[in-house]
């Protein structure tokens, strides 16, 4: 079931955006435009988590921060115009448990937000691979890159994780074909490569020169668990 955010934000358009970013990044997403809207839908439903601006036009926002940690322990990422680092220091000291400054890229906002919610017991650590850059959550079935989410096929996540969780050894195609029993199987095995393109054109700042998903000539491939 996907994780379910509030998100306290009064600017309509910027909202709009994020349920859209987010709701991509497998969120399902409720919006509030203002504290009191905020209070009152945590008072009636679960949330894992939420996104809440400060300048909120009925409350400020380190307001509703202090209320909802008065009575939970909900992660709570703080979106700030705000120049003054004392009002970051006072959201942090109210519990919230990271701030981004407005004007913000949405993959950044996404990743912290996944961060604080691993911190606070989201996705079981055993669920979650991190390579760099790369994170695979198994339990969600997604691939992020930079903290983007990436699209990936039912078997070519399965190829992945296969890959990511043998990282350092050499496997060959009979192998991962082995190894993804149970999944959909082309019909040869060739296929494997071009699965392979397609995860490394996703994966590589080079897909043609590949860091990450490397081929051993004659013998398979091997996921590297480290790059230069």
């Amino acid at each position: 079931m996907a994780e379910h955010l509030l998100l306290v934000e009064d600017d309509a358009r910027l909202a709009e955006m994020l349920q859209d970013y987010l709701g991509q990044a497998g969120f399902r997403v409720t919006a509030a435009a203002s504290g009191a809207d905020a209070l009152q839908r945590l008072a009636t439903a679960h949330y894992q988590a939420m996104v809440l601006d400060l300048m909120l036009p009925d409350m400020d926002g380190l307001d509703v921060c202090r209320r909802v940690r008065s009575r939970s322990d909900l992660p709570v990422l703080m979106l700030t115009a705000r120049g003054e680092p004392m009002d970051r220091i006072v959201g942090l000291e109210l519990g919230a448990d990271d701030y981004l400054p407005k004007p913000f890229e949405p993959r950044e906002l996404l990743a912290r937000l996944r961060s604080i919610m691993r911190r606070r017991g989201g996705a079981a650590p055993e669920q979650l691979l991190r390579f760099g850059r790369l994170e695979i959550d198994r339990d969600a079935r997604a691939l992020y890159v930079d903290g983007e989410l990436r699209s990936l096929t039912s078997y070519q996540f399965a190829l992945l994780v296969a890959l990511a969780t043998h990282s350092g050894r050499v496997l060959s195609r009979d192998s991962l074909m082995d190894l993804l029993k149970g999944e959909h199987i082309e019909a040869f095995d060739r296929s494997i490569d071009v699965h392979i393109s397609r995860i490394r054109a996703l994966i590589e700042d080079d897909p043609k020169r590949p860091r990450r998903i490397i081929t051993v000539r004659g013998a398979g491939y091997v996921f590297a668990r480290a790059q230069d």
